[in-house]
């Protein structure tokens, strides 16, 4: 009878830390909408700057357009939870991003947020956490 021995499994090395957010411990930060609140999930420091997560709730109405804008970044991924944004690219497409919906826009895609509803609660992720926003002209 022969007997059998399973292979040697190589369990790999942690990278970053685990992180449990709540309301509690999540803390609200500047964003770059003045319209919006920030709530920061402590994903950039459990990476090591490999991603962000944060939920954006509105404090008030969108008044007027964001402005032609990019991101400096690998890309950025929205989860609507609740309400609708609507947002334009410079492929021409327009879309309305509503509660179970999400989006992934490339890092350096010029866009455009046109009209928010008024109750409005998105999960956005950034790789990596750094994420910078460049305002820019408009596609022709």
């Amino acid at each position: 009878m022969s007997t059998s021995t399973a292979p040697e499994v190589q369990v790999p090395e942690v990278k970053g830390s685990l992180r449990h957010a709540t309301k509690e411990n999540a803390p609200l930060v500047p964003g770059r909408r003045s319209f919006l609140k920030y709530r920061d999930l402590g994903v950039t420091e459990a990476s090591d700057g490999k991603l962000r997560a944060q939920v954006m709730q509105t404090i008030t109405g969108m008044t007027e357009p964001t402005g032609w804008h990019y991101h400096v970044c690998d890309g950025q991924f929205v989860y609507v939870l609740k309400g609708w944004v609507d947002l334009e690219f410079e492929t021409g497409e327009k879309i309305r991003l509503q509660d179970g919906e999400s989006l992934f826009i490339p890092g350096g895609m010029r866009h455009n947020e046109t009209a928010m509803g008024e109750d409005v609660e998105i999960l956005e992720l950034s790789v990596p956490s750094d994420m910078g926003t460049v305002a820019c002209d408009p596609p022709q």
